[in-house]
């Protein structure tokens, strides 16, 4: 499981630049964020949070080493106000979307490119729908909306209508490509320059994890935070996004801080060369000023 942390030396310059003792890493799947910001602040403490058990566990063995430096709680981004002291941290990144983790663990679900169950599940202890039985229980116009909505799948229609025509249940990755693949014409999926199925597997990860609802939780959840701090946000869809420009814009405009980005940073030619999956990050970062 390699995992390069997307736009890390630009995080770690605005981390520089602002009181850094304590940090939040809301969302810290294997732990590369938090490890890079405690071997460049030798003298801040992190917290690591993820909805995501197995990473909880893959983080804190590889984190062990900075002891008391670092502690990690299975918890979900949107209840950070449970925790008790959530107004003591000077720093609260961001790293939005699907871990590297949860890619490269076939059986979770996440990959188009593996085979395993149609799962997609953050945290498969929750009592919610797997990817599989959302296609089973949802009615042809309701999948269409979500592969819309949360893919921006072009598409939406025509594999909807596909999905609930198939006569044999979609249990596996594998069964869903390939019913994406037979139902877009060959010409249509050159020219779509990416995988057919790319947009149709993130638009189900957000809708079996809420994964929109979960960061307008955690957006408000900030707006009220009482101290002065830094917030950082990669995100790696226009939906995120422009949720987070939203906001962002809003806080500025009711005086609780000032934007750091006034056009959000994208990684280098040369990041997206050493790490295709950054190619559609966006870093936006804001300083809260509260009394």
């Amino acid at each position: 499981m390699n995992h390069e942390p997307v736009m890390l030396n630009e995080v770690l310059e605005f981390i520089q630049n602002h009181n850094h003792s304590k940090i939040l890493d809301g969302t810290l799947g294997l732990g590369g964020y938090s490890e890079a910001i405690l071997k460049n602040f030798p003298d801040c403490f992190v917290l690591g949070l993820d909805r995501d058990n197995q990473a909880i566990n893959f983080a804190c063995e590889r984190l062990k080493i900075f002891g008391s430096r670092f502690s990690a709680r299975h918890e979900k981004f949107s209840n950070i106000e449970n925790i008790s002291d959530i107004n003591s941290f000077d720093v609260y990144v961001f790293d939005l979307g699907v871990s590297n983790m949860q890619l490269s663990i076939p059986e979770r679900g996440f990959s188009f490119q593996n085979e395993g169950s149609l799962d997609m599940r953050m945290n498969p202890d929750e009592n919610s729908l797997t990817a599989a039985e959302v296609l089973r229980t949802s009615d042809e116009k309701t999948l269409a909306k979500i592969f819309f909505d949360y893919g921006e799948e072009r598409h939406s229609k025509l594999i909807a209508s596909a999905i609930k025509k198939s006569k044999s249940p979609l249990t596996t990755t594998t069964d869903l490509v390939n019913l994406i693949r037979s139902t877009l014409p060959q010409p249509l999926q050159r020219k779509m320059g990416t995988h057919p199925a790319r947009r149709i597997f993130q638009a189900l990860r957000i809708y079996v994890n809420d994964e929109t609802k979960e960061l307008e939780i955690l957006l408000k959840a900030l707006k009220n935070l009482k101290n002065n701090s830094l917030i950082i946000f990669v995100s790696y869809h226009s939906i995120e996004d422009r949720l987070v420009k939203k906001n962002f814009r809003e806080w500025q405009n009711e005086n609780l801080g000032k934007i750091l980005t006034k056009h959000p940073l994208t990684p280098s030619d040369n990041e997206i060369e050493r790490n295709y999956k950054s190619r559609s990050a966006k870093l936006r970062a804001f300083c809260l000023i509260q009394d």
